[in-house]
């Protein structure tokens, strides 16, 4: 599969900003003991974490291969490798971003875990995009299109606002003229 290979430390800028402290925190009352938010993720850190079902934290359903980011860096989907549990037999799925959430904890060694969180049934799992490279050409092929709709969309909105402005300007020009030649005829007609 033929991928672009992202610089860490954008991904880790990806992730601080992509997934919010907030959405880590929460886990629907399934967080590990000793639950810390950390306010900055590292890929690193992230990429081979286990993964978990949240209304059965207990069932792992794989961990986490790679880190999706869309067009602005931020995290656009996790790549989950099943592992052979839930009958998914061994393949890697897309999970979109919304559809999950990290909890971090520290171990009995004191070292910093993750655990991502699916917000979804293993019925609703087996759904899941399979990640592989028809699906990686068409979901880059619709993010590039969205983000081109984007920029197109906010060149028309600052074209519009220029536009709306030069207009006011010409209006504001145009009425205070008016007012002047109304004082200047207003003086002379007083003045003889």
């Amino acid at each position: 599969m033929t991928k672009m290979t992202t610089p860490l430390a954008l991904t880790i800028a990806a992730l601080a900003a992509g997934i919010s402290a907030s959405a880590m925190a929460e886990n629907h009352g399934h967080q590990p003991q000793g639950h810390q938010p950390q306010g900055l993720y590292s890929a690193e850190d992230i990429i081979d974490a286990d993964v978990y079902l949240s209304a059965n934290p207990e069932e792992e359903v794989g961990e986490v291969e790679d880190i999706l980011l869309d067009e602005g860096m931020g995290v656009a989907a996790l790549v989950i490798e099943s592992g052979s549990v839930l009958n998914l037999g061994g393949q890697e799925f897309i999970v979109k971003a919304g559809q999950f959430s990290l909890t971090t904890y520290q171990d009995d060694d004191g070292d910093t875990e993750h655990r991502v969180m699916l917000d979804a049934s293993a019925d609703e799992i087996e759904g899941y995009p399979v990640y592989d490279n028809d699906w990686w050409q068409q979901a880059r092929e619709r993010s590039r299109e969205a983000w081109m709709e984007t920029q197109e969309g906010a060149q028309s909105a600052w074209e519009t606002t220029q536009e709306g402005a030069e207009s006011a300007w010409e209006t504001t020009r145009e009425n205070a003229q008016r007012a002047w030649n109304s004082a200047l005829d207003a003086m002379s007609t007083d003045g003889n």
